[in-house]
């Protein structure tokens, strides 16, 4: 696209002389402008990412992504056929029968809490990779027995006791309103105990084996509800549509994770696509500086391109350099942003590292501790996006001034030059 003419000429006059400097030290703002432009909106889509992360993590939890239950009544009977009409839809990675309830532990040391019961198949547990990831002590092989129980670390360090523990599990009785008659209780042995780093369930939560659960809460072969796990949560849109055909009509109720939270998540979606309009705007202001310099590279070089078009360069040499010259600036700070983007948004932990060292010299304060705990992820999709409108930015904001280099009259120009 640009011959050897017109690269010799645009970088020459990209490189300051005496008397041309303030043009080039405009130009290098231009170009530090991109550069931190792009390089900011990498990082903080990136740290958003890992808030919505961190934030998705927190909202399903150990909860499935998708969940059947009944329209009315407490029990979804006749689950299995459920599970089979499920194995034909796309994109589901697991779909078990859960029941669930709350009940009252107690323990011989004499620790008691409130527990919420999740009565799940042994090698569903096992499947969830959370449940894998979370694994704190003990083993999920043992979770076959009947009277196994897996409990959050917090909750085991509450009441005090350990793997291989016993505790009780008590659940009220009502009959007609009496609260009299003497709960349904069963002794229950800790196989294992799990972290996830969220207190509200590592607080409360305990996993049975299903048959377990049934015969404490009386259903027979019914559950509460058949949760299903996506291989994307993020996009889990078409395949609650594709659930809800499959079972319309049916006296089912189909909820996913973000109706179910719907405005908590539309909060986070309109966040980060504003966030995003307004960091762009620090792109847009540096293409505008790209515009202004070359207006002002045309402006010095008026004489150089009369004589150039009197020595025979055409209009569309003229065009081409000076986009070239712009191209440069943008092009060139849009390279610069992704490498500094990219690499301090991947790098989160070595940053940590240095952060929590310049806490310890007291340089500065408990604010630090904020900017250690920043979460990052980093979509590859997201940062063409960015990369792109760099690009585009600034080869839009050549257009003008190359044009108007273009159409210089060489007479005029010599004549008032």
């Amino acid at each position: 696209m640009f011959d050897a003419f017109e690269r010799a000429v645009a970088f020459r006059y990209l490189r300051a002389r005496k008397g041309e400097r303030f043009v080039s030290i405009v130009a290098l703002f231009s170009l530090v402008g991109i550069t931190l432009g792009v390089a900011t909106l990498i990082i903080v889509t990136s740290v958003m990412n890992g808030f919505r992360a961190d934030l998705m993590n927190r909202i399903i939890g150990l909860n499935g992504h998708l969940t059947i239950q009944p329209e009315r009544g407490r029990a979804l009977e006749g689950y299995e056929a459920i599970l089979a009409r499920l194995g034909s839809i796309g994109g589901i990675a697991q779909a078990a029968p859960v029941v669930e309830g709350q009940v009252l532990l107690t323990a011989p040391s004499g620790g008691a809490a409130a527990a919420q019961l999740r009565g799940l198949p042994p090698e569903a547990l096992r499947a969830r990779p959370a449940i894998q990831r979370a694994l704190r002590v003990g083993s999920l092989d043992a979770f076959d027995a009947e009277d196994s129980v897996v409990m959050g670390w917090r909750l085991a360090q509450r009441m005090r006791v350990q793997t291989g523990d016993s505790v009780t599990l008590l659940l009220p009785q009502a009959r007609g309103g009496d609260f009299t008659t003497a709960p349904r209780q069963r002794t229950m042995t800790v196989v294992a105990t799990i972290d996830l780093g969220m207190p509200e369930y590592d607080g409360r939560t305990i996993f049975v084996p299903l048959p377990t659960a049934q015969a404490l809460f009386n259903l027979g072969d019914a559950v509460s509800q058949v949760e299903i796990l996506v291989a994307d949560p993020s996009r889990i849109a078409p395949v609650t549509t594709a659930v809800r055909a499959t079972f319309a009509g049916q006296p089912l109720r189909i909820t996913d994770w973000q109706g179910a939270n719907s405005s908590i998540y539309a909060a986070v979606v309109v966040e980060r696509k504003v966030m995003f309009l307004i960091l762009t705007l620090i792109v847009v202001v540096a293409a505008f500086n790209i515009i202004s310099s070359l207006t002002m590279l045309v402006k010095d070089k008026g004489r150089d391109i009369a004589i150039l078009r009197t020595m025979g360069a055409r209009r569309g040499a003229v065009l081409r350099i000076f986009i070239l010259c712009g191209a440069t600036i943008g092009c060139g700070g849009t390279l610069a942003g992704f490498a500094l983007g990219l690499g301090v948004a991947t790098n989160f932990p070595a940053l940590r590292n240095g952060l929590a060292w310049l806490e310890e010299t007291g340089l500065f304060g408990a604010e630090l501790r904020f900017l250690m705990q920043l979460p990052s992820v980093v979509e590859p999709g997201e940062v063409a996006v960015i990369v792109a409108m760099g690009f585009g930015l600034s080869l839009l904001a050549t257009l003008w001034p190359s044009w108007r280099a273009a159409r210089i009259d060489p007479a005029e120009a010599l004549r008032h030059g």
